[in-house]
């Protein structure tokens, strides 16, 4: 079949377009299996910065600690932005309405400098009143979860604003309590959106740097700052390596995560497919 020249001009736009977002990823995928110290001239093939990454004491438990926050900051935020969406699609007036909407998207528009130094000056000043909290793994989940409820918020939201409310209905038609309705019937339908809320989440919060930086403390050291203060002395290989396998975890749960959700999706539609034959 022959392309017209709109068609193609389309496809090579596109195809350079994923060549600029994806060559340096690849790029420095293969710089990580460099047998050359100096990352700008290519010394051969070896895993040799794959064997000293296992002696890295400090890189392994900074990724063991941003592991460990960007779980919790997935969490927290889903469940905190699916309540917020839910408030903000089913309760169209309320006081205060028009202030949880303004300061649930301002994270989204707010530099995160500003966000850090705020969220930093009101530890400084809580911990000074009260004796806590210590700087740490909890402040920088604390600051995390403020940035990532305002994405998970924004990605349930819209997908509560197409779902049909006759579905809600006819179950509260049927007998089902408000508590019943949302887990039996509006859990599943928003639970592809909960699910990219949460991979969403927890890739910010694993690769961010800002915040963590001034929310951190001694001994809470977090994988992108020990990469950022790496590259500030100069590259090294074994930052590659880091990266590369922080692409391939990342990629791994991607994946896995599709097609869970499409298996639920295919397996949800059989079901009402199912339901409207009976009927």
């Amino acid at each position: 079949m022959k392309l017209s020249a709109g068609q193609m001009t389309s496809r090579v736009w596109m195809g350079a377009v994923f060549l600029f977002l994806y060559l340096p990823i690849f790029t420095l995928i293969i710089l990580s299996f460099n047998a050359s110290p100096m990352v700008t001239s290519w010394g051969g093939w070896s895993l040799r910065w794959y064997q000293e990454l296992v002696n890295d004491t400090e890189i392994i438990t900074g990724f063991g600690l941003s592991l460990k926050i960007a779980f919790l900051t997935a969490c927290s935020s889903v469940i905190l932005g699916t309540l917020a969406a839910l408030s903000l699609h089913r309760f169209k007036r309320f006081p205060g309405r028009t202030m949880l909407a303004g300061m649930v998207n301002s994270p989204l528009v707010m530099p995160e400098v500003i966000i850090g130094l705020s969220l930093l000056l009101m530890l400084v000043s809580v911990q000074r009143m009260f004796g806590f909290p210590e700087r740490g793994m909890g402040t920088i989940w604390l600051g995390h979860t403020l940035l990532g409820m305002a994405y998970a918020t924004v990605v349930v939201q819209s997908r509560l604003q197409e779902l049909s409310p006759q579905m809600e209905e006819a179950a509260q038609d049927l007998g089902c309590r408000p508590l019943q309705v949302f887990f039996l019937v509006t859990l599943p339908l928003i639970s592809q959106a909960i699910g990219s809320a949460w991979l969403l989440t927890f890739t910010l919060s694993l690769d961010d740097v800002v915040l963590s930086a001034f929310l951190s403390g001694p001994g809470s050291t977090t994988m992108p700052i020990t990469i950022f203060s790496r590259a500030r002395l100069g590259l090294s290989p074994s930052v590659n390596t880091v990266a590369t396998l922080t692409v391939l975890v990342v990629s791994a749960g991607v994946l896995i995560a599709s097609v869970l959700i499409a298996r639920a999706e295919r397996r949800r539609a059989a079901e009402m497919a199912a339901a409207y034959r009976q009927t």
